[in-house]
Formats: C-alpha cells, sequence, structure tokens
C-alpha cells in the first residue's frame, strides 16, 4: 500500500510540474530564429515582447483566444495544486473503504482545462500567426514546441490521475 501512495503522490507531483512548465516556458511554436508561448514573443533569440492588447498588438478576437488560453493553463495549473492538497487532507480524514471522489473531480476539471487550452490553441493557432503579422511573419514556417507537447502530455496524465483517484479507495 505505501508503495502505491508513493507512485500516486510521484505522479501526481509530475503531473503538476508538466503544467507548470507547459504554462510558463516559452516554446509552444518555435522556428529557426523565433519563439513563441501564450505569454511574449521572441525573435533572434533576444528581442521578446509581451502579448497584451494595450500595446495594440493583436485585434480583439485574437487576442481573446490568447487570454483563453493563457487562463485555462493557469486554471489547470491550480485545480491539479488543488487537488494534491485535498488528497493529502482526504488521506488523514476520510475513513477506511471510502473513495477520493472530491480529489477524481477537481483533477479532472484540470485535466479539461488543460485539453481546452492545447485543443483551442491547436485550432487557432493559424489564426493567431495570421492576425499578427508584425511578430508572426515568420512564424508561418515554425513548429510546435516542446510546451505545447507537454501541455498534451499533462493532459493525459491529469486524467489517468483523475481515474485513479477515482477507483482508489483508503485502506488502511
Amino acid at each position: 500500500m505505501l508503495v502505491l501512495l508513493a507512485f500516486i503522490i510521484v505522479f501526481h507531483i509530475t503531473s503538476a510540474a508538466l503544467l507548470f512548465i507547459a504554462t510558463i516556458d516559452n516554446a509552444w511554436w518555435v522556428g529557426d530564429d523565433f519563439f513563441a508561448d501564450v505569454w511574449r514573443i521572441c525573435t533572434n533569440n533576444t528581442n521578446c515582447t509581451e502579448i497584451n492588447a494595450i500595446n495594440g498588438e493583436f485585434k480583439g478576437e485574437y487576442y481573446a483566444v490568447m487570454q483563453t488560453v493563457q487562463a485555462t493553463m493557469i486554471l489547470s495549473t491550480i485545480l491539479c495544486c488543488i487537488a494534491f492538497l485535498i488528497f493529502l487532507l482526504q488521506l488523514f480524514r476520510l475513513k477506511q473503504g471510502e473513495r477520493f471522489v472530491l480529489t477524481s473531480i477537481i483533477q479532472l476539471l484540470s485535466c479539461l482545462c488543460v485539453m481546452i487550452a492545447a485543443s483551442v490553441y491547436t485550432d487557432r493557432r493559424e489564426d493567431l500567426h495570421k492576425g499578427n503579422e508584425r511578430f508572426y511573419l515568420e512564424t508561418s514556417t515554425g513548429t510546435y514546441g516542446y510546451s505545447f507537447i507537454l501541455a498534451w502530455v499533462a493532459f493525459v496524465f491529469t486524467f489517468i490521475s483523475g481515474l485513479m483517484y477515482l477507483i482508489l479507495r483508503k485502506r488502511k
């Protein structure tokens, strides 16, 4: 039982780490001389510009799409951390034989949020690049970066983790 508990804790911490890296790191869309994510655009590996509507870099709907991806990735990371804290609380408070349903629900909500963020970015990526020719002129030749891939891996990890919590019962 102790080995199973250690595995579940390590799996959950890994999921949270993947979400943090995918949310924070600047590699959702990469090319030879640029890299871009949901927060900033860097050209020539040194010239970085924050993405915000104040500078007028994005037209209204494009900025709303980026805000959707930003918000859902942040929410996913927060929900994953909250699920871990609730799991630890439930570990000591649940009666023997009860399931970790609350932890499972929160972890599955985290899974849903990361899926929404990655799906929206996948669908709207080309429109985002066309809508901002000032910075994205050279990004037409780019590819998805490792942060984008980590977001999808985090989706799978949080989904599996949520299912594990749903099936898991507290034992002695």
